[in-house]
């Protein structure tokens, strides 16, 4: 496993260098629960790598990629039955887009939180994925710079230790 570490003021290590990451504007928390902004304490691993393939060449990682589309979506309803997994647009139940014209989710690593099985409100959709120019807060996520992104996949990231 080669794993990243994750710091509470957004400091990210992997194979020797830091990295500035952009973490949740609620900061790190070790009880995790759906919208609180908070990104979750813990071992993250890597479950797979989702990309927009009309934006950026299908990146190179130890896990299976899977290009998006425009009907992807990702259940953040806790009352659904879906919760926390990647599903069809349109769907009835609260959910976030995933094909996104900002950018921030032209590469998305999805992290293993609350998905073995998900559990009512403990939190959804924790991804590692493209931050803001400014490195601005995410909603429990945690971001990089693109290229800082596509380098420590192809690097063989598997897995993200968050510290409390």
């Amino acid at each position: 496993m080669t794993e990243a570490v994750v710091t509470p003021d957004g400091r990210f290590f992997f194979e020797g260098e830091i990295h500035r990451a952009a973490i949740g504007a609620a900061g790190v928390r070790v009880h995790k629960h759906e919208g609180d902004h908070a990104t979750p304490a813990g071992l993250l691993t890597l479950r797979r790598v989702l990309y927009r393939a009309d934006r950026v060449k299908r990146p190179t990682a130890m896990v299976l990629r899977e290009p998006i589309s425009p009907d992807d979506g990702w259940c953040d309803d806790p009352r659904s039955s879906r919760y926390n997994t990647r599903v069809s647009l349109p769907i009835d139940e609260r959910h976030e887009v995933l094909w996104r014209d900002d950018g921030i989710y032209d590469v998305i690593g999805v992290l293993g939180w609350n998905d073995a099985p998900a559990v009512k409100d403990a939190g959804s959709a924790i991804f590692l994925h493209v931050a803001r120019p400014r490195l601005e807060a995410t909603e429990g996520c945690i971001a990089l710079p693109l290229p800082t992104l596509l380098r420590v996949l192809e690097r063989g990231l598997t897995a993200i230790r968050v510290l409390p």
